[in-house]
């Protein structure tokens, strides 16, 4: 039976209809989810007092809950958020660093210092959302993923002997936090690259494009972060940073000599990064540059009697800024200026390419944590030896408005130490301006996990107490170096081994930074990050351990040595009980007899020839 056609024609329209219905409801899942989803930019650039320059990026993905938007993401990397979900991660860091944050000359008490000065090598930390009793395995998980994502050796931390468990000393946590450290990862372009695959731009546009590869790594510091959070309500924040310190193009830029002798050079993006900022990245929700003039230049420019402007005695801005932002300390003096500039207000005919020119020398200091903190290793030998640890006073106790005899600081030392540095920690000495003191007097925390042959490191946590008007203080522990088996030793272990840089933090200050004139509306994770409650923290150095080496030829030299006498002899040998002296007289006669019959056949051959010849002349 045959549809007549008006049926035919009304399910054909009622199907196109239904068929709109479904791609327009699902054009708006997408565009709401894609809505959800932000991508911001933005670049902070700094004037160091050394005559270096600081540069760091900040970029910021965010995505919502996963109920709300599914598994499909249009901004934000799907590699994270699988990531998240598999491992079901609350917080993570991961830094790749090369060089040594100088405290001294590029400052500790500001929240680029406190969040973005790293240790040298791969530094990861993590905190799980599972029970204790799975935490382990699935961290050695996370850095099998890591180490393939990243191009890196993060997989190295999966035993038990390279992470540790702290609970306060690092970050206060349930012990579900995990904590690991390689000071001699090396750090290149194969950890840059798919750092920047994770960027919806990558380094083509925007302010990643000025990520000039010998511009970066041919700095003094150069360090690269990634951090997510995670939650039910909020979904996932990642925020990736890459801190870089620079040394401008002085031989196209304008020097200055100061009355001290240093030269301060005029300099721009240009000199920089070799290249101009064409424009934003098309997807960002914003994209803006910032050049901070610190609290020292601040200073100057207030002595000079000048206004703290793009334009003033002292230096200016080759590009005039969109907005000024002061930052008022506690006393409502200003500390720093922050100049902006908003990406989407140039382009490729018109580029931004801003720069300071200094007009007259000029020499301020960057404003120091309490206590500048160092470590280094005493005595000789590769049986034992002493850690000790110093805290020099910055002169930060003079500004403190109680400085009374009952004042005091607090710092709070974490300490992750290998198995074979087998550490006696009831040996611990203080010493406080040269003179010994009880441990009660200056330890008021303590907490220390002693290290277990090759299962666990040793970790030592402590909240120490000094006195304001402590100039020097030194700790000191002594260890016994352990003896490795010959597989453990690394191809250069003549080198030595590294003991990971010491967390120093000061619980009692803070680095925030507030810029009350910004805008209600103004929203800038840069700044965001600058107004969190941050303590002031510092890494130490890495310490390097020189342990008892084999001498690695002498195990080849013996084995081919005796390998060839071996074979030697035992060919030898061989070779005269498989020999069987009967069988070879049996052949040596069977041999001649076939000799003798062969000859006898030859003559008698010869000899019918010969009679054959005679025949048959005779008979011719």
């Amino acid at each position: 039976m045959m549809m007549p056609p008006s049926t035919a024609r009304r399910l054909c329209f009622l199907s196109l209809l239904l068929l709109l219905l479904l791609l327009a409801a699902a054009a708006s899942a997408t565009a709401d989810a894609a809505a959800a989803e932000e991508f911001t930019e933005e670049l902070l650039l700094r004037p160091l007092p050394d005559r270096k320059a600081l540069a760091h990026f900040h970029f910021r993905s965010s995505a919502p809950p996963a109920s709300a938007a599914g598994r499909h993401h249009h901004l934000f990397p799907k590699a994270i958020s699988q990531l998240v979900q598999k491992f079901h991660i609350s917080e993570l860091e991961l830094s790749f660093t090369q060089g040594r944050w100088n405290y001294e000359q590029w400052g500790g008490y500001d929240p680029m210092s406190t969040n973005n000065a790293k240790p040298p090598g791969v530094e990861l930390w993590a905190i799980f959302d599972l029970p204790l009793a799975e935490i382990d395995a699935t961290w050695k998980n996370l850095t099998h993923t890591l180490s393939g994502l990243f191009c890196a050796s993060i997989n190295f931390l999966e035993s038990s002997t390279a992470f540790s468990a702290p609970r306060w000393g690092f970050k206060l946590n349930e012990g579900n936090l995990r904590y690991g450290a390689l000071p001699r990862e090396a750090v290149c372009t194969e950890n840059l690259t798919p750092w920047l695959k994770l960027l919806p731009c990558r380094d083509k546009a925007g302010i990643a494009s000025l990520l000039y590869r010998p511009s970066v790594y041919k700095g003094y510091y150069h360090s690269q972060k990634l951090k997510l959070k995670s939650s039910q309500s909020l979904g996932i924040i990642l925020d990736q940073t890459l801190t870089v310190v620079l040394q401008p193009n002085t031989v196209s830029g304008k020097q200055l000599h100061s009355t001290g002798g240093q030269l301060q050079p005029s300099w721009s993006m240009e000199h920089l990064f070799s290249k101009k900022l064409s424009g934003k990245c098309l997807v960002s929700k914003s994209s803006r540059v910032f050049v901070e003039i610190e609290k020292g230049i601040v200073d100057n420019v207030d002595k000079a009697g000048s206004d703290v402007s793009s334009n003033n005695d002292l230096f200016v801005l080759s590009t005039a800024p969109d907005r000024s932002l002061k930052e008022l300390d506690n006393l409502e003096v200003q500390s720093s200026s922050l100049y902006e500039y908003d990406v989407n207000n140039y382009n490729s005919d018109k580029p931004l390419n801003v720069g300071i020119t200094w007009k007259l020398p000029l020499i301020w200091s960057c404003t120091r944590a309490p206590y500048h903190a160092s470590r280094f290793l005493m005595g000789s030998g590769n049986e034992r030896g002493s850690i000790a640890m110093s805290f020099l006073s910055t002169g930060l106790d003079k500004q403190l408005v109680d400085s009374s005899n009952d004042c005091s600081i607090k710092a709070v030392v974490f300490q992750v130490v290998p198995w074979y540095v087998k550490v006696y920690y009831h040996s611990l000495e203080v010493f406080i301006d040269g003179n010994s003191k009880a441990i009660s007097e200056v330890v008021d925390k303590i907490h220390v996990t002693p290290s277990e042959d090759k299962l666990l490191p040793g970790t030592m946590e402590m909240l120490l107490k000094f006195p304001c008007s402590m100039q020097l203080a030194t700790l000191t522990l002594d260890f016994d170096k352990g003896f490795l088996h010959i597989d453990e030793y690394p191809p250069d272990a003549n080198q030595g081994f590294d003991i990971p840089s010491a967390l120093v933090s000061f619980p009692e200050f803070n680095s925030s930074r507030s810029y009350p004139e910004a805008d209600p509306l103004f929203v800038s994770p840069l700044l965001e990050n600058f107004k969190e409650d941050g303590v002031v923290k510092s890494y130490t150095e890495v310490l390097l351990v020189p342990l008892t080496t084999p001498d690695f030829s002498m195990p080849y030299n013996v084995i081919t040595f005796t390998c060839t006498v071996l074979a030697l002899y035992f060919g030898s040998l061989l070779n005269a009980l498989r020999r069987r002296i009967g069988e070879e007289e049996r052949g040596l006669k069977k041999a001649a007899l076939v000799r003798e019959l062969q000859f006898a056949l030859l003559q008698s051959q010869s000899q019918m020839l010969r009679w054959s010849t005679i025949y048959f002349f005779c008979w011719i």
